[in-house]
């Protein structure tokens, strides 16, 4: 190629070279998809219970999906459910109860689903700016579909320390809501309105992603398992119980 060719190529590929960083790395920022891991990720929730001490349950096995960038907060998108039947009070007769239909009614609505509909970054605590987030958008629950705001923290966002080491994403999020605006009014002598909630949930990059709510999953080994449970340590079925119980079961 002569010499003044050669000279003619340089200006035009300095020229081309901005725009392929800037298409890398608008592709590097792109969000990455995240399954919810059902093991590590739960709904913690507390009511007063006659104004004597807040009841405290938890329900397992959520799953969904998490688009997610930390540069760019406002690009996540979250859809998640939550499988009702999985609600755990620490006490079988408190869990029909409250699965009854004349409270949570978990046999005609056996799914608790929240969609983001806005993600707004908000100042950080530790090193990275990005690391808490308010994130608004619909819950569905007990039939009814109310708009809900969560305060969300980002706890680790890194590849997991065992084996398969895959990508993970931690969060913590905290949220209120009224059961009554959700048409769950029933024993209001006995069961209080406010609802707290607390969620911990683990997203893993490009897993999980088809999971049915409430169904096992797979996750990694743990290091000390220890002896298996014993059959009595089995939860109890609360869809198995034909009649409704007493929100207050009697011991």
């Amino acid at each position: 190629m002569p010499l003044t060719r050669r000279c003619a190529v340089v200006p035009v590929a300095l020229a081309v070279l901005p725009l392929a960083l800037a298409a890398a790395a608008a592709h590097a920022a792109e969000p990455q998809r995240y399954g919810l891991d059902p093991v590590h990720t739960r709904v913690m929730f507390a009511v007063s219970h006659a104004g004597f001490s807040q009841a405290i349950g938890t329900v397992s096995g959520a799953s969904g999906s998490l688009l997610f960038n930390r540069d760019d907060w406002r690009s996540a998108k979250l859809e998640v459910s939550v499988p009702l039947a999985r609600l755990d009070l620490g006490d079988a007769k408190w869990n029909a109860a409250t699965l009854a239909a004349n409270l949570l009614d978990g046999k005609r609505h056996p799914l608790a689903r929240f969609v983001s509909e806005s993600v707004e970054p908000l100042p950080g605590e530790g090193e990275h700016p990005s690391d808490r987030a308010r994130v608004c958008g619909a819950l569905s629950l007990h039939g009814i579909t109310r708009p809900l705001c969560m305060d969300v923290r980002l706890n680790a966002y890194k590849r997991h320390p065992l084996p398969p080491f895959r990508h993970t994403a931690g969060f913590s999020a905290t949220a209120r809501l009224s059961r009554a605006e959700f048409g769950i009014d029933a024993w209001k002598s006995v069961i209080g309105d406010e609802v707290e909630l607390r969620i911990e949930a683990e997203a893993v990059r490009n897993q999980h992603l088809d999971a049915e709510p409430g169904a096992p999953a797979d996750s990694e080994p743990i290091p000390d398992p220890g002896p298996p449970p014993s059959p009595t340590d089995t939860p109890p079925d609360p869809s198995s119980s034909a009649a409704t119980p007493e929100p207050e079961p009697r011991r």
